[in-house]
C-alpha cells in the first residue's frame, strides 16, 4: 500500500455519460358503435359513420394498422409507435443496483465486491478522491465492468464499494499528538449519501497513528449506524509510542482486532442492522500478530485484504505468504501506478484461494 504522504496519480478512466430519454405516451381513443334498432338503413348509415370516424381517429393518432387496438395489444414492427404505454425500463447501459446485503449477507448470492480506495477531495491517496462522488461512481462502475461480466457468467453479481479513508495517518503529531487526523464530517456525509443513492457499500478506512483502533472507530459511530456502512482497519498505520507514520510499517494484535470486531457487531445488533463488512488490510505476516486468534463474528463479513504491489508474480507470492482463507473472505488490491503489468479481472478471478473483493488504488 502506498504511504500516506506518497503522491499517487492513477490513470484516469474515461468519464461515462448516460443520456436519458423520456418517451411520451399516446392517448388511445375507444369507440363503441351504436346500431339503430329501427331500420337497416339507419344501421348501415351508422356503420358507415363508424368507419369514417375510426379512419379519422387513426389518422390523428398516426396509426397504420387497420385492426382495432386492444388494451393488451403490442406495437407491430410496421407501426413503429406503441398502442399502449410500455413499462419503464432503465437505460441499457445502466449497471444493476444490488441491495446492500443479499439474503442478509454481504457475500450472498455469489456476490463479488469491487472498490475504489482513497480519501475525499484529493487523489494523493488513491483514485477515489480524484473527483466528486458522482463522477467517481461512474468511473468505478466502468472499472468493475470486466468483473461484472465474469460474475454474470457464473450466475453471480458485482457489488460496488467506496473505501474512504476517514482517519488519515500524519508524519507530524498534530494537536492531539496522535499522528493522525479525521477528515471533515460533511465530506463523509457526501459519500454516505452517494453510496445510499447508488446501492453501494461504504467502508470507513482507519489509519489511527498512535491512537487505538477502537477509540478512532467510536468517533465514527454516527456513520456506522447506517446499514450500508462498514469498517476497514489498516495496521500499516497503527504506530507504537515512539513510532512515526511513514518511517516504519505498523502492526496490531489479534486482541485489538477482536476488540473492534466485537464492538462493531454489538453496534450492529443494537441497531437491528444486516451483516456488516469488516476489512483487515495486510501485506506482511507481522502486521497482524497472532492472526490465528482473530475471532470470527457471525454478524460480520470479515475480509483479509492483501495489499502487496509489483509484478503479478510478486503480488501472488505476497498473497500466498499471508493468506488465511480458512478464517476470512479474501481481498486483493490493484495499483494503477505501482503495479507492473497490472493484473486483469480474469487474472484476479483465477487466484486460489479465491478472491471475493478487489480494490483499485
Amino acid at each position: 500500500m502506498a504511504a500516506a504522504a506518497a503522491q499517487v496519480h492513477p490513470r484516469r478512466p474515461r468519464q461515462v455519460r448516460q443520456d436519458r430519454h423520456l418517451r411520451g405516451a399516446r392517448r388511445r381513443h375507444v369507440l363503441s358503435p351504436a346500431v339503430d334498432k329501427h331500420g337497416a338503413a339507419i344501421a348501415v348509415a351508422a356503420i358507415v359513420l363508424l368507419v369514417v370516424v375510426a379512419g379519422l381517429v387513426r389518422l390523428v393518432d398516426g396509426g397504420a394498422s387497420t385492426e382495432p387496438a386492444r388494451a393488451d395489444s403490442r406495437p407491430s414492427p410496421a407501426a413503429g409507435v406503441p398502442t399502449s404505454v410500455p413499462p419503464a425500463r432503465p437505460p441499457a447501459t445502466a449497471p444493476p443496483r444490488p441491495t446492500h446485503a443479499a439474503n442478509g449477507h454481504v457475500f450472498g448470492a455469489g456476490r463479488f465486491l469491487v472498490a475504489y480506495y482513497g480519501t475525499g477531495g484529493t487523489g494523493s491517496l488513491g483514485v477515489l478522491g480524484e473527483t466528486d462522488p458522482e463522477t467517481m461512481h461512474r468511473r468505478l462502475a466502468r472499472a468493475a465492468r470486466p468483473f461484472r461480466d465474469l460474475a454474470r457468467r457464473q450466475g453471480g453479481q458485482v457489488q460496488l464499494v467506496y473505501e474512504l479513508i476517514v482517519t488519515v495517518a500524519d508524519p507530524v503529531p498534530g494537536p492531539g499528538r496522535d499522528y493522525s487526523h479525521d477528515i471533515p464530517r460533511r465530506v463523509v456525509q457526501q459519500y454516505v449519501a452517494a453510496a445510499r443513492r447508488h446501492g453501494a457499500l461504504l467502508l470507513l478506512d482507519l489509519q489511527p497513528g498512535r491512537d487505538r483502533f477502537i477509540d478512532v472507530a467510536r468517533r465514527w459511530t454516527w456513520a456506522l449506524r447506517q446499514p450500508h456502512v462498514g469498517l476497514a482497519l489498516d495496521p500499516e498505520w497503527r504506530m507504537g509510542r515512539r513510532q512515526v507514520p511513514g518511517r516504519v510499517i505498523g502492526s496490531m494484535s489479534a486482541g485489538e482486532v477482536n476488540l473492534v470486531s466485537g464492538w462493531l457487531d454489538e453496534l450492529r445488533r443494537r441497531n437491528g442492522l444486516p451483516e456488516k463488512l469488516l476489512v483487515l488490510h495486510q501485506f506482511r505476516a507481522a502486521m497482524v500478530r497472532d492472526v490465528g486468534q482473530v475471532v470470527r463474528r457471525p454478524g460480520l463479513a470479515m475480509v483479509q485484504h492483501v495489499d502487496g504491489f509489483g509484478t503479478p508474480g510478486q503480488k501472488l507470492d505476497t498473497y500466498r505468504a499471508v493468506e488465511r482463507s480458512r478464517q476470512f473472505h479474501m481481498g486483493f488490491k490493484l495499483f494503477y501506478d505501482e503495479d507492473v503489468r497490472r493484473m486483469s479481472a480474469r487474472d484476479v478471478r483465477r487466484i486460489r484461494p479465491a478472491v471475493r473483493f478487489v480494490s483499485f488504488q
